[in-house]
């Protein structure tokens, strides 16, 4: 636990606490953590869809009939979300574990922002892209203003904050798949 804090600068305290569930992560926190373990956030937060995922998988045969092996449906009721206690920024995992990309809807609320250290980015392809709403990136000192339709594919880590500066929330789809290790 000491390693973990020094390499994210959680503290162990707070970590303790999280593992304990006394304490919901904020996404500060998942970036940190998720950069400590050279996970993406959507793979720190869906450890425990691992456990579940040969029984959706199941569920989705009974549904589909005949379906092929391997096909899966997944109904947005079972679809798993998490909401940062302190923003109110929303993510729901559209994919599961066993697909090969991390796709993520994400909610930002109004003048809501997330920050993420630039090791959260080392290890993994990015893309955003808008859905609804305007979504202000900032991509190290560079900032960009995206629209819905509008994608935004993430290059070298840097740190990167999202951030909503309307009044109205903002929906983007979060894509990521881990670089190759070559």
């Amino acid at each position: 636990m000491d390693q973990l804090a020094a390499a994210s600068g959680v503290s162990r305290a707070m970590i303790s606490k999280i593992e304990r569930g006394e304490s919901s992560p904020t996404a500060v926190v998942l970036g940190k953590l998720s950069a400590a373990f050279q996970l993406s956030v959507s793979e720190l937060l869906s450890v425990s869809e691992v456990i579940g995922a040969a029984e959706v998988a199941g569920a989705a045969e009974s549904d589909a009939g005949a379906a092929d092996a391997g096909s899966r449906v997944r109904r947005a009721a079972d679809t798993p979300g998490w909401r940062d206690p302190d923003t109110g920024y929303r993510r729901r995992q559209i994919s599961t574990a066993a697909f090969p990309v991390a796709v993520t809807e994400v909610t930002l609320p109004a003048a809501a922002r997330v920050p993420y250290p630039a090791a959260a980015y080392a290890f993994i392809a990015q893309l955003i892209w808008v859905q609804s709403g305007r979504l202000t990136l900032a991509d190290g000192p560079v900032r960009h203003v995206l629209e819905p339709g509008d994608t935004f594919e993430l290059g070298e880590p840097r740190p990167r904050e999202f951030r909503n500066e309307t009044t109205e929330e903002c929906r983007y789809i979060v894509i990521v798949t881990r670089k190759g290790t070559a």
